[in-house]
């Protein structure tokens, strides 16, 4: 999976629950973090914004397939 590195602020609970979430589950902070993160955002029902690069793909895969079965037809 793709990462993305940001900053960001924590309370110091926050961290510290963190940190120790993170040992327990072998770890570290920062995977355990985005886990959380997104588990959280799935329970509240986001979802992933799609890459345009994905679409792109798609688009090309589509255009591929219209012209082989143009070949196809004569």
């Amino acid at each position: 999976m793709a990462t993305r590195k940001v900053t960001l602020s924590l309370d110091v609970a926050a961290w510290s629950f963190a940190e120790q979430a993170a040992a327990r589950a072998g770890m570290s902070p920062s995977a355990w973090i985005s886990r959380a993160a997104r588990r959280e955002a799935v329970r509240t029902g986001c979802s992933p914004v799609p890459d345009p690069a994905d679409f792109a793909i798609a688009d090309e895969a589509e255009r591929a397939a219209a012209e082989e079965t143009m070949r196809a037809q004569g």
